[in-house]
């Protein structure tokens, strides 16, 4: 059995043979940190931790299929460790999970780019792990591991003395970015340059077996029952005019009856084969009892998958950009300028988006009993409402779309009030 300091001697030599390589590639950059794309950067200077969040270090990239939030550490956009204080590092990691951490999350750790110049001691992954209570391991379902190298399993071997046998279960390695993509949705992730390079390097030196695809294949025509994945006119004419989803009805009826009192309500995910296994039910045309899971989450978290699968959100792709102009608009006058944007959607998002929201302010006002207050819930229904048409939501796209999101759900009454059109559904 190799001693602890040995295995940390092992890790190093491992880190310098990764410089080495590094060296060689001249596609990828030495001791520059690689950026982002432009979409996730621009950090406002007077973020609490602006010293390290312009690094693009860590990101918050949306959700995943199933509703669980996703954030990113990069380990390329690191600086060398002179010019990072690692201490404001794991403050500004834990600064940002706190904002999620009491819904499930999913942590993906891009591996690539880590060299001898820019890694955080030993020491200071110790004092990472020690700090990260259960709140912060509770939640996480899964940490990916992205591109893993015999360093990484080294330090593996290390920690696990530390490590319960619980937490070491969410640990995944992922060798390639198509595999990744087999788990997440691959367009909503924020993904470095250097790592999009490196994959690619990979994949060219597979022998004799054709590279993955990070692209997934074309889709099949939907069926006629098909109720995820197309578009609220699509689902509409397959189902007799109706202008509320069934999908959207069945669930929403099921929680107004049985979960507005129930805890954290949206913020739980469900096991993701139940979750496939209902969709599929759905998309077949056949009957759905949520009874027979005895999961109030199913349901949520179908309603939520939903939403986040149409193929242009709810509150259409022209919203976007005015709703990332939110900030600019004095806070007197915020209201009134989410009237003015959910009168101009057009009738049928119009309508399912005001069936849907009059919902979440009915468990808003729940929620000293479900702890779902609306600005919990806009943190949640947010990125599912709206997105834009291009590329993922960066960390500074959240704030306008949850502030947005948060006073459609606490002033509904307001906002959806005047317009009333003739085939209007409520819950």
């Amino acid at each position: 059995m190799s001693s602890t300091s040995d295995l940390e001697q092992l890790a190093e030599i491992e880190l310098e043979k990764g410089d080495e390589e590094d060296e060689e590639d001249q596609t990828c950059v030495t001791d520059a940190p690689s950026l982002p794309p432009s979409s996730a950067l621009s950090p406002d200077s007077s973020h609490p931790y602006y010293d390290v969040a312009r690094h693009g270090i860590i990101q918050v990239s949306g959700d995943d299929r199933y509703g669980r939030k996703l954030i990113i550490f990069s380990s390329c956009c690191l600086p060398p460790s002179h010019q990072l204080n690692h201490r404001r590092l794991l403050e500004y990691l834990k600064f940002t999970l706190d904002q999620y951490v009491e819904m499930d999350y999913i942590l993906v750790y891009f591996h690539y780019g880590l060299r001898s110049s820019n890694k955080p001691s030993l020491k200071w992954l110790r004092e990472a792990y020690s700090e990260f209570d259960r709140k912060y391991k509770k939640n996480m379902k899964t940490l990916y591991v992205v591109h893993p190298t015999n360093f990484i399993r080294i330090v593996w071997n290390i920690f696990k003395p530390l490590i319960s046998h619980k937490f070491g279960k969410k640990l995944t390695y992922v060798n390639y970015l198509s595999e990744l993509g087999e788990h997440l949705n691959y367009e909503q992730l924020i993904i470095p340059p250097d790592v999009l390079r490196h994959d690619e390097k990979l994949r060219a030196a597979q022998k004799g077996e054709p590279p993955p695809s990070v692209k997934t294949p074309p889709a099949r025509p939907p069926l006629p029952t098909q109720q995820f994945g197309v578009s609220l006119q699509y689902i509409r004419e397959k189902n007799r005019e109706a202008m509320i989803p069934p999908v959207i009805t069945q669930t929403v009826t099921y929680l107004k009856e049985k979960g507005l009192m129930t805890e954290g309500i949206f913020r739980r995910s469900a096991r993701v084969q139940l979750i496939k296994d209902v969709q599929k039910l759905y998309n077949l045309g056949k009957a759905v009892n949520f009874d027979e899971f005895g999961d109030v989450h199913v349901p949520a978290v179908i309603l939520k998958t939903f939403l986040r699968e149409l193929p242009e959100p709810l509150l259409t792709f022209r919203v976007y950009n005015q709703v990332q102009d939110f900030l600019n608009v004095e806070s007197s006058l915020r209201i009134t300028r989410c009237k003015q944007l959910v009168e101009s959607l057009p009738e049928h998002n119009y309508i399912v988006a005001k069936y849907l929201l009059s919902f979440l302010h009915m468990v808003s006002q729940q929620s000293i009993v479900n702890k779902m207050s609306a600005s919990n819930l806009a943190c949640v229904f947010g990125v599912n409402l709206v997105w834009p048409r291009h590329g993922s939501i960066s960390l500074s796209a959240l704030t306008p779309i949850n502030i947005f999101t948060d006073i459609l759900i606490e002033h509904f009454h307001t906002v959806f009030g005047s317009r009333c059109p003739p085939a209007q559904v409520m819950p």
